[in-house]
């Protein structure tokens, strides 16, 4: 009958624990009244407990911090560090000890020791001490391996690893949504909600735009000369709540004259966001380049620069147009035909020329026109006709504007 040798003991002990910041301990109020038969036993154990609040002793939540127990959650964008140690537990000298610290994920695996030089020697009841640190930036399994290798007194040579396997959790959920406006801006909606367990304090949510772009922050209004918040005070994000935030993005002045480069751009910037959880605990997260669906101006773009909100019935008005050639090969010869509509009357001659428009430029029209009808009315029925192709395009609803009596005084 085969025997096998006893498992040899290794001389040295691996410990590993996660930094985290402590946590507000809590205990389990028991309690009775005095007409009870432990009378005021256990309301007087509650008051000789120094976990407990003097005066408020029935309170859950305690004056004392405890230290982590476990790795706990642990979020997309936040720093996991560790502590690590190694003990002599013999009472044998080891020699040539390396201890090295690796974090596997599902992509690939990362080398988080501070140095990977082996120490001379480690006496009895000594220790060596490393911290690790590491921005977690995918979700999913995560695996902490640590090895250990040694020499003995005896010169022979041992090693053994441990695991530590912990999950990374998604801490936000963000969702965007993009609107085109004529004038070549983009407005970008961001949707952020908080789908841990705990309270955030969104410390800051910024918009890093693309080098052909400017954006303006439109989450504050100007209340007595001073810039607040739309949120409010404080800042606070409570668990599965979800907040908005808006931005304004303005083509660079040396983009904005190329209409076919704005056209066909896509990628508008990230999302840099840095929050802190309970404790003062901090996370930060960037999203990768958002991408918005171009919008399709055809060859010819037609957009408004210049129009009023209000005007009087009957009375003319004055529209400034913007056409531009998009596109970057052929020049055009435009002919302008004004169309009424049932409401709107153009002012001037229709079928006018307007000459040739070299690719990717543009040209500014001022058009006179007047409403016969009162109430929120569509400017519609200009058509642009190429003549070296004989092709037309029409463009209808490019505005609306608001039609009231003329005894109504518009202000100006």
């Amino acid at each position: 009958m085969e025997v096998n040798p006893p498992k040899q003991e290794h001389l040295l002990a691996l410990k590993v624990m996660r930094l985290t910041k402590p946590t507000l301990f809590t205990n389990i109020p028991v309690t009775c009244e005095e007409k009870d038969l432990p009378g005021d036993l256990f309301n007087q154990l509650m008051r000789d407990d120094p976990s407990t609040v003097n005066g408020a002793e029935i309170l859950m939540l305690g004056e004392m911090l405890t230290l982590p127990q476990n790795f706990g959650n642990i979020f997309l964008g936040e720093t996991f560090s560790s502590y690590i140690s190694v003990h002599n537990d013999s009472n044998q000298v080891v020699k040539d000890i390396l201890v090295k610290a690796d974090l596997q994920t599902s992509s690939q695996r990362l080398n988080l020791s501070a140095s990977n030089a082996a120490v001379a020697e480690l006496k009895p009841d000594c220790c060596i001490d490393d911290v690790i640190h590491h921005e977690v930036k995918e979700i999913g399994t995560h695996i902490l391996v640590c090895a250990v290798s040694y020499t003995t007194q005896g010169g022979e040579k041992m090693y053994f690893r441990k695991f530590f396997k912990f999950q990374v959790l998604k801490p936000l959920d963000v969702k965007t949504k993009f609107y085109n406006a004529e004038t070549d801006e983009v407005f970008l909606e961001a949707q952020i909600q908080n789908i841990t367990t705990s309270p955030m304090f969104m410390e800051k949510v910024s918009l890093e735009p693309s080098i052909m772009y400017n954006v303006a922050e439109l989450n504050s209004v100007s209340q007595a000369g001073e810039c607040v918040t739309t949120f409010g005070a404080r800042a606070y994000l409570q668990p599965m709540d979800t907040r908005q935030y808006l931005y304004c993005l303005k083509p660079k002045k040396e983009f904005a004259e190329k209409a076919g480069i704005i056209k066909g751009v896509t990628v508008i910037g990230k999302l840099d966001i840095v929050w802190k959880t309970n404790l003062g605990e901090r996370g930060r997260l960037q999203t990768s380049q958002l991408q918005r669906m171009a919008p399709g101006y055809g060859d010819v773009r037609l957009s408004l620069e210049a129009i009023p909100d209000t005007v009087n019935l009957e009375e003319p008005f004055h529209i400034t147009c913007k056409i531009t050639n998009c596109s970057s090969e052929r020049t055009m010869d435009l002919v302008l035909e004004m169309c009424n509509t049932n409401s709107i009357h153009w002012c001037g001659i229709s079928g006018r020329q307007l000459g040739k428009l070299h690719p990717s430029s543009s040209l500014c029209l001022a058009l006179t026109l007047l409403s016969s009808v009162q109430g929120l009315q569509s400017v519609s029925g200009l058509r642009l006709t190429d003549t070296f192709l004989k092709r037309t395009y029409e463009y209808d609803d490019i505005a609306q504007v608001c039609v009231v009596s003329s005894a109504i005084k518009v202000e100006s």
